[in-house]
C-alpha cells in the first residue's frame, strides 16, 4: 500500500523538467556569484595592501612612509624624497662622513624612527648606469651577509642608496686599527662568510652575479662583527654564460683578476682572485689598506715561497695573534688562498670548493680555540689554588 503522507508528496524542484523554476534558481544563482566576486575583490586588495605594508615593514624595520613611496619595479625598496635624505643626513650640526664607494661618498644618517643608516651620495661624474645596476641588484638578492639597501632617491639631479648601518665599519678599518686586534677566530669567521655570500651570488638562479670589487673597505662589519659585503656599483650578471668581454674594466687594481686586467674578460672565477687577496690579506695582517700591483706581487710571492717551503711559515702569520692562531687551520687557509690567486683562472677553485673548506677552518679552529681557553682558565686555577695553599 502506498503511502500518501504530505512529507512523501511535496513537489521537489527539478531543473532538467521545464516545469519546475529555472528563473528562480538563474537569479539566485547570479546573485551568489556576484558576492563571491565582491569578497574575492575584497580580499585581493586587502592581501596587496598587508603585503606592500610588510614588504615596507621589512626593508625599513620601524621606518614610516610619508612623502615617499614604495617602488613597484624595485619590489620592497623605498623611494625616498630629497627633502627626507637631506632631513636624515643633517640630523647632526654637522654631517659625519663615513667613507667612500665605487662611485660616490657615504654619510651617516637616521631616519624619524631613530634607526641609523648609511646613505651613498653618488657623483655626477659617475657612471649613468652605476646607480640603476646597483639598485637593481641589491633590490633583487637577499643574503645575511650582504649589506641591505632600504631604499633610494632619485630627484633633482641628484641620486642617493640608504643602506643598513654597520656600526664596526669596514674591515680594513678593524684590522689596522691600534687599540684593539681582530681576533683570529673572527678573522676565520669573516673568511667563511664571504666565501658564503659569494657563492650565494655565483650560483644565483639567474646567472652569476660578479661584484668585481671585493676589498677590505667592501667588506663592512656589524656591531657583532658580521660582515657584509658592500659597494655593487660595478657589479655584473653574466646570465648563464661563463666569460664576458668588456671595454670599461673597472675594480680596485690591487684586487683585480690578471685576466681581467689583460684580456678584459670578467669571470665568476675573478672574484675568487680577489678573495684570495682578502685572504691573505687577513692571515698576515698586511698594513696596506688597498694594494696596488707592486703590493699584491710582493703579498702572493710571499704566500706562494711559504707554502712550498722557501720560507718560513712564521714569517707571514699576523704577529699580533700568533698566540691565537691554530696552525693547521692558517695552513689550510693559506693554501686555498694562493690557489685563488692562481694566474690563470683554470688553476682557482671554484666558489664551492673555498666555500667547503673555509667552513671546514672555522668549525675546527671553533672547536680549537674553546679547549685552549678552557684549558687555559684551568691552568689559572690552578696557579690561583697553589698561591693560597702557600
Amino acid at each position: 500500500m502506498v503511502n500518501t503522507s504530505r512529507s512523501d508528496v511535496s513537489p521537489r524542484p527539478c531543473f532538467m523538467h521545464p516545469r519546475c523554476a529555472p528563473h528562480q534558481h538563474s537569479s539566485t544563482l547570479k546573485i551568489g556569484i556576484a558576492i563571491a566576486i565582491t569578497k574575492y575583490l575584497r580580499n585581493k586588495k586587502k592581501a596587496n595592501e598587508t603585503t606592500t605594508e610588510s614588504s615596507l615593514k621589512s626593508s625599513q624595520g620601524n621606518y614610516r612612509v610619508h612623502k615617499g613611496e614604495v617602488n613597484s619595479k624595485w619590489s620592497g625598496l623605498y623611494k625616498f624624497t630629497k627633502e627626507e635624505i637631506e632631513r636624515a643626513i643633517n640630523y647632526a650640526s654637522i654631517r659625519i662622513y663615513l667613507g667612500s664607494g665605487s662611485a660616490g661618498q657615504v654619510y651617516q644618517g637616521v631616519l624619524p624612527s631613530g634607526q641609523l643608516v648609511a646613505i651613498k651620495h653618488i657623483h655626477k661624474t659617475a657612471m649613468s648606469g652605476s646607480f640603476m645596476r646597483e639598485v637593481d641588484q641589491l633590490s633583487k638578492v637577499r643574503h645575511p651577509n650582504l649589506v641591505c639597501l632600504f631604499g633610494y632617491c632619485d630627484e633633482e639631479g641628484d641620486q642617493y642608496l640608504v643602506y643598513e648601518y654597520c656600526a664596526n665599519g669596514n674591515l680594513a678599518q678593524s684590522l689596522l686599527r691600534s687599540d684593539s686586534v681582530l681576533p683570529w677566530e673572527t678573522r676565520v669567521k669573516i673568511l667563511r662568510d664571504c666565501a658564503s655570500v659569494l657563492r650565494f651570488l655565483h650560483t644565483h638562479p639567474d646567472g652569476c652575479i660578479v661584484h668585481r670589487d671585493i676589498k677590505l673597505t667592501n667588506i663592512l662589519l656589524t656591531e657583532n662583527q658580521v660582515p657584509k659585503l658592500a659597494d655593487f656599483g660595478l657589479a655584473k650578471m653574466l646570465e648563464m654564460e661563463e666569460t664576458k668581454v668588456f671595454t670599461d674594466v673597472r675594480g680596485t687594481i690591487g684586487y683585480m683578476d690578471p685576466e681581467y686586467i689583460t684580456h678584459s674578460k670578467l669571470t665568476c672565477s675573478s672574484d675568487i682572485y680577489s678573495f684570495g687577496v682578502v685572504a691573505l690579506q687577513l692571515l698576515s695582517g698586511r698594513k696596506v689598506i688597498e694594494l696596488d700591483i707592486v703590493a699584491r706581487d710582493s703579498l702572493t710571492k710571499k704566500a706562494k715561497d711559504v707554502v712550498s717551503g722557501k720560507k718560513p711559515l712564521e714569517e707571514f702569520i699576523d704577529p699580533r695573534v700568533r698566540d691565537d692562531v691554530i696552525i693547521e687551520d692558517f695552513v689550510l687557509i693559506l693554501k686555498i688562498a694562493v690557489l685563488c690567486v692562481a694566474s690563470s683562472s683554470v688553476g682557482r677553485p671554484t666558489i664551492k670548493d673555498v666555500f667547503e673548506e673555509m667552513d671546514k677552518a672555522l668549525r675546527n679552529t671553533t672547536i680549537k680555540t674553546k679547549v685552549r681557553k678552557e684549558m687555559n682558565a684551568a691552568n689559572l686555577i690552578g696557579q690561583y689554588a697553589k698561591v693560597l695553599d702557600v
